[in-house]
């Protein structure tokens, strides 16, 4: 049961992969930064082929993660060019994400472990149910954002909280300073609002007498001077910007100077009201219910609830600022549907009981499965890059192509991984060198009219303006293909409102139609 339930886990994020494979602008930073490792290595003389140097974002973001990312994925890429599972570029972005995915589902299997090592085997495997059928953990846990990197030790941390027997008071010391030096080391290298989960978990352990002060002062300390010679030295390196802290760049821009306020400000309680649900969706009442019968899961979410009151101050808000809680809320919901399902099932009471945990869990999965379906056609420019390689073989062209691509289609998948047909090439085969070398350009604020002039290089366009809209694109080029994309979901309220409602349920697509609309055009030069 239990390996079953471990390959559950690691099945549910790499299905999210495949069925999503391409990214978003969010990712970017560090999907380029792992591609230009693998493809130009870490040498000084390479550095200034590297993708950041040309788009370095509004702040600069650590390294780290993105080079053990690429050096982790090295020997899965060989393997699978072995056993001919590669033929293109975009198949080494797939295989990056599956090992990240995998590198948090282990996490995960740990925690599950050592929850059914705490609470028992039936919490355990309620947390797997509970995980697998929610939607945002498992989507995002294989994509390339800071936050899903920062996942990895914070979970590795609750998992070393958590492993003990069911009546230890506390953690070994030795769980302890390690949890503590990861909860340090993800704080300073990949997301700075970790040390906001820190304080609280510190303050609670020398509340409950755990630590002594000057251990856990020397232990962040030494653990924080570590992490920062770590950080300032790599990406001083990357950056060639001597030092850098990149997460302290990142805490001058955002909160001393206030930029992060030009994203949107949310309300106080929108972590509450809105964020938390979305991500934990029936695992909400059954965490209360968790954190009502269980005093060591009180005991386990104080830091938890610690965090979400600190974060909530500042004004700028996303969920992915408080993805790190999802595992913690997810214990204390298995909690309390084994409590619900313990109940007795000849009363009346332990039946609803029984059937209001299945009802939830598969509640989840149905929201999981639509907003999969919704999620899956959100990446229009990864699907009209693909397209236009398509469509355009390259022995079949003569000349190489020069493409534009559009601000809309390089912020919805069309990745340095898609550029299947210009350097640089992996240094294994399939990765041959193509001796017509396309040129992709992703140069913004360009107006159709100079696209379209005489003195324009393009070739070809992946263009979000309708090309019928504009005299330039009807005089100059032709459509060659048309990308959709995920608009809404529609509700066919005539539908609900008739008589034969009995087979509703086989006609579930007809009830709730899933619409999109055109979102890129492929143009090619007409002269």
């Amino acid at each position: 049961m239990s390996s079953a339930l471990d390959a559950l886990i690691f099945a549910t994020g790499c299905a999210h992969v495949i069925l999503a494979p391409y990214s978003k602008v969010e990712e970017s930073f560090n999907l380029h930064a792992t591609h230009d490792v693998l493809m130009f290595g870490v040498g000084i003389d390479n550095l200034h082929n590297y993708d950041h140097f040309t788009f370095p974002g509004a702040v600069p973001r650590t390294f780290i993660g993105s080079v053990l990312l690429a050096w982790l994925t090295t020997p899965v890429i060989r393997l699978a060019a072995r056993a001919g599972f590669l033929s293109t570029k975009f198949d080494m972005q797939v295989l990056a994400r599956l090992v990240l995915a995998s590198l948090n589902a282990w996490m995960l299997c740990l925690i599950r472990r050592g929850v059914t090592q705490r609470f028992g085997r039936v919490t355990g495997l309620f947390f797997s149910f509970l995980t697998c059928s929610q939607f945002h953990f498992p989507f995002w846990m294989g994509r390339t954002i800071p936050n899903m990197f920062a996942t990895i030790p914070v979970n590795f941390a609750t998992y070393l909280l958590v492993d003990r027997a069911p009546n230890a008071t506390k953690p070994s010391q030795t769980s302890l300073v390690s949890a503590i030096s990861l909860l340090t080391f993800t704080a300073v290298v990949f997301r700075a609002e970790v040390v906001l989960l820190l304080g609280p978990f510190a303050l609670q352990l020398l509340y409950l007498g755990q630590i002594p002060f000057l251990k856990l002062v020397k232990v962040g300390m030494l653990s924080g001077l570590i992490s920062l010679g770590l950080t300032v030295i790599v990406d001083s390196f990357f950056w060639d910007s001597y030092p850098l802290w990149p997460e302290f760049s990142g805490i001058y821009f955002n909160v001393v100077q206030g930029k992060s306020s030009e994203w949107g400000t949310s309300p106080p309680l929108t972590y509450v009201t809105s964020y938390l649900p979305k991500l934990l969706l029936g695992s909400i009442p059954l965490s209360v219910i968790g954190m009502t019968v269980d005093q060591r899961i009180r005991s386990l979410l104080l830091p938890t609830l610690g965090f979400i009151g600190l974060i909530s101050s500042l004004g700028h808000k996303e969920w992915r600022f408080i993805i790190y809680v999802v595992p913690i809320f997810n214990i204390a919901a298995a909690r309390g549907a084994r409590w619900m399902v313990s109940r007795r099932k000849n009363s009346l009471l332990g039946r609803l009981f029984f059937l209001a945990t299945a009802a939830l869990i598969a509640a989840n999965v149905a929201i999981t499965v639509l907003l999969t379906k919704a999620s899956m056609g959100n990446y229009p420019g990864g699907e009209a890059l693909l397209a236009l390689h398509h469509l355009y073989p390259p022995l079949s062209v003569t000349q190489p192509p020069h493409i534009h691509i559009s601000n809309l289609a390089a912020q919805t998948g069309a990745s340095l991984f898609l550029h299947l047909n210009s350097a640089p090439y992996y240094a294994i085969p399939p990765f041959n060198q193509n001796q017509n070398q396309w040129i992709y350009n992703k140069t913004e604020n360009l107006t159709p009219a100079v696209l379209s002039s005489s003195s324009s290089p393009f070739t070809h366009l992946i263009s979000e303006t309708p090309p019928s809209t504009d005299s330039h694109l009807v005089k100059h080029w032709r459509t060659v293909k048309t990308i959709k994309a995920f608009d809404r979901f529609v509700v066919n309220w005539e539908l609900l409102k008739g008589r034969n409602k009995a087979d509703l349920l086989w006609r579930f697509g007809d009830v709730l139609r899933f619409e999109e609309s055109d979102k890129l055009w492929i143009l090619e030069r007409n002269e």
